[in-house]
């Protein structure tokens, strides 16, 4: 089993990835608290890799591989479900295209590091402009087990729950989830976004019946989803 560890740079979410004495850094922006848990635990950083090409997910891996010699791995280099192996055990990469055109999920054992895909109880915005392909990224990850672990790419819990509670102020699991924030480790399971997350409720009734009270189209899956995103 692969161990995730997660540090703070803002409100950015960097993320170290070991097992044994290797190690991968993904969105490795809080580049110093990273360089000293690999000196305290003895750790090799082999690779540096990022969810998207966005400057505050990328800015620590110059310094990153300066210090460690790791090798870092472009977009072109993370192709759909390339299999990266870490001491015997396997991270496999997503290609979620939405948030930007180069967007990537790791996704090992229970764990997801979703970069601006997927943040705990809302989605990114859709700088690629391409509705469609950030919708089957969504389903895509929608698919994955329940238990599945959300380590996303920024804290904005509070700003997410805000807008949950705004289209579904009856939904008492969103409250639930609030009173388990801890700033300390921010994440979520697959099972806690679909019941708080509103971009991954577009089926349930209570949105389906939001967007016939706002005379947004809501007839076919597709149709909701482009109505969620068009809400603001």
């Amino acid at each position: 089993m692969l161990n995730i560890e997660q540090f703070r740079s803002g409100d950015n979410l960097a993320y170290l990835i070991f097992k044994e004495k290797e190690a991968i850094a993904i969105d490795g922006v809080a580049w110093q608290e990273i360089i000293s848990f690999l000196e305290e635990n003895n750790l090799k950083l082999s690779i540096v890799a990022n969810t998207h090409q966005h400057f505050d997910h990328t800015a620590g891996n110059a310094r990153l591989s300066n210090a460690t010699g790791a090798k870092t791995l472009t977009f072109a280099d993370l192709a759909d479900n390339k299999i990266i192996r870490l001491a015997g055990e396997e991270i496999t990469v997503y290609r979620t295209p939405g948030h930007t055109d180069d967007s990537v999920c790791f996704h090992s054992n229970n764990a997801l590091i979703s970069g601006d895909t997927l943040f705990n109880g809302t989605i990114g915005n859709c700088f690629s402009g391409n509705l469609k392909s950030f919708y089957l990224s969504i389903k895509r990850l929608m698919a994955l087990p329940d238990e599945t672990i959300i380590f996303a790419g920024h804290d904005y819990v509070r700003d997410s729950l805000a807008f949950a509670r705004h289209l579904e102020p009856d939904n008492l699991d969103i409250d639930k989830f609030w009173g388990l924030y801890n700033p300390d480790c921010v994440y979520s399971t697959m099972s806690d976004e679909k019941k708080i997350n509103p971009y991954f409720r577009f089926n349930e009734k209570p949105i389906m019946k939001l967007l016939q009270k706002m005379n947004l189209p809501h007839a076919t899956e597709w149709e909701r989803w482009q109505s969620l995103m068009s809400i603001e």
